[in-house]
């Protein structure tokens, strides 16, 4: 007997990673703070599936990418093979599902259903997702192609995507004042200065490895490593008065262990900026719980921390000021547009987080350098 995965209104929708039209491995997650339609047509060999395409497609003021984006997935390899879709940007992508991974979890294939059945009886379906990537309504496919309209009146009720609770919602980070003097500020800023940083990449999982890549369009920014024992020190003394009570007042948890001592430079003349991301999506990164965000500056406009999924609102930290966030929220810093924002940017974690580091050593890519427990 053939089971499915049930995923109904209010659930948070399945998170995966996938082959796209133009991506080996598309991280779905990073599709939250906008609507997302995913649609599980099948095949587009199928004049519904064409149908609902061709519905889609007339609706560009609504998958702007920043509205809204589509998401159709196709078991059928000739699609891909025959070019029957393709991308469309902004709003418009799909996924390669062809070993039936994101139709399983969506519950369009059953449990059972291998990557290599033939015959398999696919159920079709719509999904809307709200900016937090929780499920607002699922449509099958209808015989009569009612279902299309049903679709569209759907959308066309939907509020701005910034109010679709009906109210602004805040994202859940702590903003906290004070935690650098004046005078240590400028003494971080100084040391990038000294120095000029180098410029910084990002982790990803590649071939089951943590391995550090480099992608303009996606990060741009210079980092500078405080080497000095006596820098470390202040800075860790600073955030153990004055950040990490704060984190368990919020949070009930206890903070022990903090990761790299780095201060930033966003500069407008690299226009640097960070796009969405989360911190701990890689085993060489699964250990991070909260990442904290010291301004150093103000004299600079954009390079703002925003948070998509709890709408479009940014936040600026006063000069020495911090926002405390968890790490595995979505999180983008805006593309600074005037002068130079110098930022302090540690992750902390706990003793249990620690031995979880230790552990992925052994999936750590060359040049990233390895946790030895000892100091942190």
């Amino acid at each position: 007997m053939e089971t499915y995965i049930r995923v109904t209104a209010g659930d948070p929708a399945p998170w995966f990673k996938q082959r796209s039209f133009a991506n080996p491995a598309y991280s779905f997650d990073t599709s939250a703070g906008r609507y997302v339609v995913l649609c599980f047509f099948a095949t587009a060999a199928d004049p519904h599936a064409r149908a609902a395409i061709a519905a889609v497609q007339s609706r560009a003021a609504f998958f702007d990418d920043v509205t809204g984006c589509f998401f159709g997935v196709s078991l059928d390899p000739n699609d891909e093979a025959e070019k029957r879709v393709a991308d469309r940007y902004p709003g418009y992508r799909y996924f390669w599902d062809f070993d039936g991974t994101v139709s399983r979890l969506y519950g369009a294939l059953a449990r059972e259903a291998g990557a290599t059945d033939k015959g398999v009886r696919a159920r079709r379906l719509w999904f809307v997702l709200d900016p937090a990537l929780r499920v607002l309504k699922v449509i099958p496919f209808a015989p009569d192609q009612a279902d299309i309209a049903e679709l569209l009146a759907f959308l066309d009720a939907l509020p701005p995507v910034g109010r679709h609770l009906g109210i602004e919602m805040n994202a859940p980070v702590l903003l906290l004042p004070n935690v650098f003097e004046p005078e240590f500020c400028q003494q971080l800023i100084g040391l990038y200065e000294a120095d000029g940083g180098q410029e910084s990449g990002f982790m990803r999982e590649i071939g089951g490895k943590t391995v550090e890549v480099h992608d303009f369009g996606h990060k741009r920014r210079r980092d500078y490593d405080i080497t000095d024992p006596a820098v470390i020190e202040a800075a860790k003394s600073r955030f153990i008065r004055r950040v990490v009570p704060m984190i368990h007042r919020a949070h009930q948890f206890k903070i022990t262990r903090m990761e790299r001592y780095i201060v930033c430079c966003y500069a407008a003349e690299d226009e640097a900026h960070f796009r969405a991301h989360r911190d701990n999506t890689t085993k060489g990164t699964a250990h991070r719980r909260f990442a904290v965000s010291v301004n150093l500056n103000e004299d600079f406009d954009g390079g703002e921390v925003s948070f998509p999924e709890f709408g479009p609102r940014s936040f600026k930290a006063p000069a020495g000021g911090a926002v405390v966030f968890s790490c595995s929220l979505l999180h983008a810093v805006s593309r600074v547009t005037r002068g130079r924002r110098f930022a302090f940017l540690p992750f902390l974690y706990d003793d249990e987080a620690a031995r979880i580091r230790e552990q992925n050593n052994k999936f750590l890519g060359e040049g990233v350098g390895a946790y030895k427990g000892a100091q942190g």
